[in-house]
């Protein structure tokens, strides 16, 4: 039996994870990961007769990335995101050889990794908003009038969750019928409500939420849980998926699902995308953009289904 020979590309492969194990303390699952990486890495370029570092180029790198894609005899193609990870393991090997100056430079450096597919937001249906919400309004006492005009603003400003569930009764002038929205980065915005979110809102203001804040916690906040303390996003939540359930719903709506509604009918409708970028508090028009995507995909459906030379 010959004896394996180990070449100095794996004594580079093994001194590195060495040093990710002793010096930077990676975990053991990273670790793990970043070998079993590696071990692959090696097997391509021992198939391509690359067994020195200094021998790797760019398009080894590219070509073990497209090889990841395609998958082999005895590995799966790898999705986009794993692929994108395991070229991370290649490029922190080739960063470290060049640091430590067994090579001159990082072939890696400069290889791309695929991007994933666009997961398109998931909207729902005006008639299944319509039941949604009144699905939330069903029974006697606060709590009905509360998760009503929770639903009814979400999906009238098409605010975050946490925007939503940090309002203060202050930030609404239902007389203008307008809000001011907290987003990330502490940016204000101030967004348009309708007369049916207006109407659920001062339902809630005269008929329920004075019962939730008789125990005196509730202070400036706009909802209140049933201890009349600010209502959690977890709370909102489990309204909403309470309400989605009752309208026969279940798996299809999440607090986003409403966010997601708010701006595919508004472009369905023929809103500027511009606009509405500036409604759901975007930085950039590109973020918004996806959603076009969405109505273009129906346009598409609608045609396929309709157009007597579609297929």
């Amino acid at each position: 039996m010959s004896p394996v020979t180990t070449t100095s590309l794996d004594r580079a492969v093994r001194t590195w994870l060495t040093q990710l194990d002793v010096e930077r303390g990676v975990s053991a699952h990273t670790l793990s990961a970043y070998t079993r990486d590696s071990d692959r890495y090696l097997e391509h370029l021992a198939a391509h007769g690359v067994t020195d570092p200094l021998d790797v180029t760019e398009a080894h790198v590219a070509g073990f990335l497209a090889a990841l894609r395609t998958g082999d005899d005895t590995h799966p193609p790898l999705a986009a995101s794993s692929a994108a990870r395991t070229l991370v393991a290649v490029r922190g090997l080739h960063k470290f050889l060049a640091l430590e100056g067994i090579t001159q430079h990082n072939p890696a450096e400069d290889v791309a990794p695929p991007t994933p597919p666009s997961r398109l937001p998931k909207a729902i249906r005006l008639d299944e908003v319509t039941r949604l919400i009144d699905a939330a309004g069903v029974g006697d006492g606060p709590v009905p009038l509360r998760d009503r005009a929770l639903l009814e603003l979400l999906y009238a400003t098409g605010a975050r969750i946490s925007e939503i569930v940090g309002l203060d009764i202050d930030d609404l002038d239902l007389e203008v019928g307008a809000v001011r929205l907290l987003g990330k980065g502490n940016k204000e915005r101030v967004v348009p409500v309708g007369s049916y979110a207006t109407q659920a809102v001062q339902s809630w203001l005269v008929r329920g939420r004075p019962d939730l804040s008789s125990s005196g916690r509730a202070g400036p906040a706009l909802f209140l849980n049933r201890r009349g303390a600010r209502l959690s996003r977890q709370s909102a939540w489990a309204a909403i998926t309470a309400a989605a359930e009752r309208a026969d719903l279940s798996g299809h709506v999440s607090p986003h699902t409403l966010r997601h509604s708010f701006a595919t009918h508004l472009l369905e409708g023929g809103a500027d995308v511009r606009v509405v970028q500036e409604l759901l508090g975007h930085a950039s028009v590109t973020t918004t953009q996806i959603y076009t995507m969405v109505t273009v995909q129906q346009l598409r459906e609608v045609y396929a289904q309709s157009h007597p030379r579609a297929r």
